[in-house]
């Protein structure tokens, strides 16, 4: 990914990022990344979106632009739900109920499409809610270092 996808990531992101970190670390015990910059380049893929009623994706590291095959202009802003095809959206629906419940999944498995059109299936993924200090929903990210090809 290029530079300008990594400035475009991080001035989309701001602050969010620290929360992002800091959700993490406070949901699984275990650091995600020391900050914004390693974040970046981790070699496992994290993707974070609002609180919108229509939740848009406003990070993706990397490792998760490379996967999805696309651009960080194109990915800040889609519909997270585009991420999956429409006969995968029930699966996905099913896991935010259980995040709902426990602020954090730590074992959520599902199928995910490229921007042309590939799919993957992801695996072992953790799905966080995005806390700051105060308790406020900032969003829900994703981390996933398996992606099988489909």
């Amino acid at each position: 990914m290029t530079t300008q996808d990594q400035a475009l990531v991080t001035a989309t992101a701001r602050a969010r990022v620290d929360v992002l970190l800091a959700s993490f670390a406070r949901l699984t015990g275990r650091p995600l990344a020391a900050d914004a910059r390693a974040l970046w380049h981790l070699p496992a893929a994290v993707v974070a979106h609002d609180t919108k009623a229509t939740p848009e994706f406003f990070y993706a590291n990397a490792a998760a632009l490379a996967q999805f095959r696309m651009a960080a202009a194109d990915f800040l802003g889609m519909p997270s739900y585009r991420s999956a095809e429409a006969q995968h959206r029930d699966e996905r629906a099913a896991m935010f109920t259980r995040l709902q419940a426990a602020d954090v999944v730590t074992d959520y498995a599902g199928v995910r499409i490229t921007a042309d059109g590939t799919r993957f299936c992801i695996r072992d993924a953790v799905i966080w809610n995005l806390r700051d200090a105060a308790g406020v929903l900032h969003g829900q990210a994703a981390w996933f270092e398996h992606a099988d090809p489909l």
